[in-house]
């Protein structure tokens, strides 16, 4: 069964969000599991790419940007709006992204998402959940874990 998560935060903090991400794909690609980080925008996704880079050599995460490897690339897959990841036999998609559709999160079987305090990026974050539930997923809510 499909699954996805909504991690509801306290405060509306994009480094809130992308900190989780990180956490979260060290947590997944711990479990074994093929990843893509779906980013808004190239700006956010050369965040994560240098908070993954910077992380402890102990949780150190193979991975690369969208277009940097070979069409196999690496467990771990960042891409954004304009440059989609392959998502081939990627299990988990860690969304970061505004808005999705139907037939790209369909194409995972676990997804992690994030539903900050302010108004306007909840009821964005509702319409995700919509999505979700459109396409079969069994979803949750969750409180994320503290730094």
């Amino acid at each position: 069964m499909k699954n996805a998560t909504f991690y509801l935060l306290n405060q509306a903090s994009l480094n809130l969000m992308e900190w989780l991400a990180c956490y979260f794909t060290v947590d997944k690609w711990r479990e074994g599991k093929l990843v893509l980080i779906a980013c808004e925008d190239e700006a956010q996704a050369l965040r994560i790419d240098e908070a993954l880079w910077a992380c402890d050599p102990d949780t150190f995460v193979p991975h690369n940007l969208t277009g940097e490897c070979s069409p196999y690339g690496t467990p771990v897959e960042i891409c954004w709006q304009q440059r989609r990841g392959s998502n081939m036999n990627r299990e988990v998609l860690i969304s970061l992204l505004l808005s999705v559709y139907a037939d790209f999160a369909s194409s995972f079987n676990e997804v992690i998402d994030f539903v900050p305090a302010e108004a306007t990026l909840k009821q964005l974050a509702r319409n995700r959940y919509k999505t979700y539930r459109s396409v079969g997923f069994q979803l949750t809510t969750a409180i994320p874990p503290t730094r």
